[in-house]
């Protein structure tokens, strides 16, 4: 796994070329790249955060994905060698020959002689080869019992990774380098424009068509496929390019890749903009646990109540108006990916879902399975949310009852809608009423939001690997003190929605703000849990609901006293402090409140790189459809 892994070493040194004129040399790790002077092909420096994290992740999820096929292989030949599997089907044949020792009667006829070697496949998977160990020899024309000893060796899976968008092909590149796992990459762009781009930075960085004779030891040995030396390496004059480049439409590219034979490993959706219009036939063309990596930088859509029509339409949900809309865009994209895996039987497995900068980026595991299919309404919800208070009810769409038998004690489960609304017609809160929102009835409206995914967004175990990954290999990294501290905080995110900043709570308390540490001992000794959230800087995420968040904050407001004469009595704030808290909060050292993160000094979050940064302006390079019309 990552954790064991030792550090890469650093990257081999490559002679620069000669640059031509109308280009500037672009380096970035161990990819370099020429870009014309014209904003032809799409490429903004500022992400190199986003692609040292996909690295990373990818190259984590692949060891995961190729530990389980080598345990699938392994748990098969056991059952072979052991007389199970193909055996009781009445291929008995076919598991003995896979049996670890074979005792073989040969029969050596006068002037034979004998083979070296009996070659004796273990199966007809293309990832695993048998070698067989005679145990001596025999005299001409006697009849031996020989002892040969069947040695199976597993081969790493090498995954087919198939970049949709990928404008100058910096990304590709990167993945064909820097990812030992990596059979090759499709890198496909509907611009023709690009296209040459990825060309010529492909042939810059040597990862086109290559001859034999240039060929890797590793991809000769690949080739053979365990025949033996008796299969030669120049049996073609060239070997496929390990980055092979596709001109046409994405959809209908990964719409080609949805058969079983031809289903690709992982699939890289990095769009300017929102990857909506892609991801239903990435879900469809990516095989059994599987990754699919996705970014949208329309956040003005996904986290603003500004665009809500465009939200639906494209994610399937209503934005959050709210401090936590950033979370709330996160489980907007994954609502859309879950919907579209479910069509096809399919559900996803959130590994790392980071709201970054100005964008959004999300790795999510798609698997098949019909019964857990059945559980997605369960993790899906829409959200009642105060605009006096910003406090939030979660109205589930479906849930799920287990039925345990009487007779065998076996566990049914049965799936059920929910009842709701969650609350009445004023927040328990504020009391502000809550009414559809652009009724004249209240200045402080009640909004709904979603649906939207309301399971864990993090795999904790994932983060844990990509951490142990980034520590042993920083030097392949520029940003891997920021990837550091965003994997160290996403793992230790709760899995429950949303958070809250102190200063904002504050803010409807009219008071003077508690510091981050004050707030999470009064909750820690509250007996709830908390955490900080990777989406934004000074927030807090706990297991306990707003009203225990709002009485800790009115136990503050006892030590810290406001001028009620001053807060206006139809406000919401001084409803808020009307109520009375239910316990006493306790603002003394918790000793939990120390996170692994907070020990050590993290870059959590982004300090501006360069002046007026931000998503960059869209290439100028026209796409076929507009080259034809010229």
């Amino acid at each position: 796994m990552a954790s064991a892994k030792a550090p890469s070493p650093p990257p081999e040194s490559i002679t620069i070329p000669e640059i031509p004129d109308g280009f500037t040399l672009h380096t970035e790790n161990t990819a370099r790249i020429l870009l014309p002077a014209t904003d032809e092909a799409f490429l903004n420096p500022v992400q190199e955060f986003n692609r040292d994290l996909s690295v990373a992740c990818i190259r984590v999820w692949s060891e995961q994905f190729d530990a389980a096929k080598e345990k699938k292989w392994r748990d098969r030949n056991a059952r072979a060698a052991a007389g199970e599997g193909k055996e009781k089907k009445g291929k008995g044949k076919n598991a003995k020959k896979a049996k670890s020792k074979l005792e073989t009667v040969v029969k050596v006829e006068s002037g034979k002689e004998m083979p070296a070697a009996l070659d004796v496949p273990m199966s007809d998977e293309p990832n695993e080869r048998a070698t067989s160990v005679p145990s001596g020899s025999a005299p001409v024309g006697a009849e031996v019992k020989t002892d040969t000893t069947q040695v199976a060796t597993y081969r790493p899976h090498r995954f087919v990774l198939l970049e949709a968008l990928s404008a100058t092909g910096l990304r590709a590149i990167r993945y064909a380098k820097e990812i030992p796992l990596v059979k090759y990459v499709i890198a496909n762009d509907i611009s023709p424009v690009a296209v040459e781009a990825i060309k010529r930075n492909v042939e810059l960085n040597g990862l086109g068509d290559k001859t034999e004779a240039s060929a890797s030891s590793a991809e000769s040995e690949e080739r053979q496929e365990g025949k033996g030396d008796t299969t030669r390496t120049e049996t073609t004059p060239k070997r496929g390019a390990k980055v092979q480049i596709n001109a046409g439409d994405a959809c209908s590219l990964m719409y080609s890749h949805r058969p079983d034979r031809v289903k690709v490993d992982c699939v890289d959706l990095d769009p300017y903009g929102t990857a909506a219009p892609f991801i239903d036939a990435a879900v469809q063309c990516v095989n059994d646990g599987g990754l699919l990596c996705v970014t949208c930088t329309d956040m003005t859509v996904l986290a603003t109540g500004a665009y809500p029509e465009k939200c639906y339409s494209n994610y399937g949900g209503v934005s959050v108006k709210a401090e936590y809309c950033h979370e709330a865009a996160l489980r907007l994209v994954l609502h859309a990916v879950s919907t579209s895996a479910g069509r096809y039987g399919r559900y996803i497995q959130p590994l790392l879902s980071l709201s970054i900068d100005f964008y959004v980026r999300l790795f999510i595991r798609i698997q098949s399975g019909p019964a857990e299919v059945k559980k997605v309404a369960s993790k899906t919800s829409t959200y009642y949310i105060c605009s006096g208070c910003q406090s939030f009810y979660e109205q589930p769409l479906g849930k799920i009852v287990e039925k345990v038998s009487e007779k065998n004690g076996q566990v049914n489960y049965i799936y059920r809608q929910r009842t709701g609304p969650p609350v009445g017609d004023k927040c328990p809160e504020c009391e502000s009423a809550l009414h559809v929102r652009g009724s004249t009835f209240s200045n402080h409206l009640y909004l709904v939001a979603g649906p939207m995914w309301s399971g864990p967004i993090h795999d904790k175990d994932f983060a844990a690997e990509a951490i142990a990954h980034v520590e042993a290999n920083e030097g392949m990294y520029g940003t891997s003190a920021r990837m550091k501290g965003m994997l160290t905080v996403a793992k230790e995110e709760l899995d429950t929605p949303f958070y809250f900043s102190p200063t904002r709570m504050a803010g409807f308390f009219h008071c003077t703000s508690p510091s981050l540490e004050d707030t999470s001992n009064a909750l820690l000794h509250a007996g709830f849990a908390v955490s900080r959230s990777h989406a934004l800087a000074g927030s807090i995420k706990t297991t306990g609901t707003r009203q225990d968040v709002h009485d800790v904050f009115r136990g503050w407001v006892k030590t810290h006293p406001v001028k009620q004469e001053s807060i206006s009595q139809t406000s919401p704030s001084h409803r808020l402090h009307a109520k009375q808290p239910r316990f006493e909060a306790n603002f003394a050292s918790h000793p939990q409140a120390a996170t692994q993160s907070s020990k050590v000094k993290l870059v959590r979050y982004q300090i501006n790189p360069t002046p007026n940064w931000g998503p960059g302006m869209r290439a100028t390079g026209k796409r076929k459809r507009d080259v034809g019309e010229d």
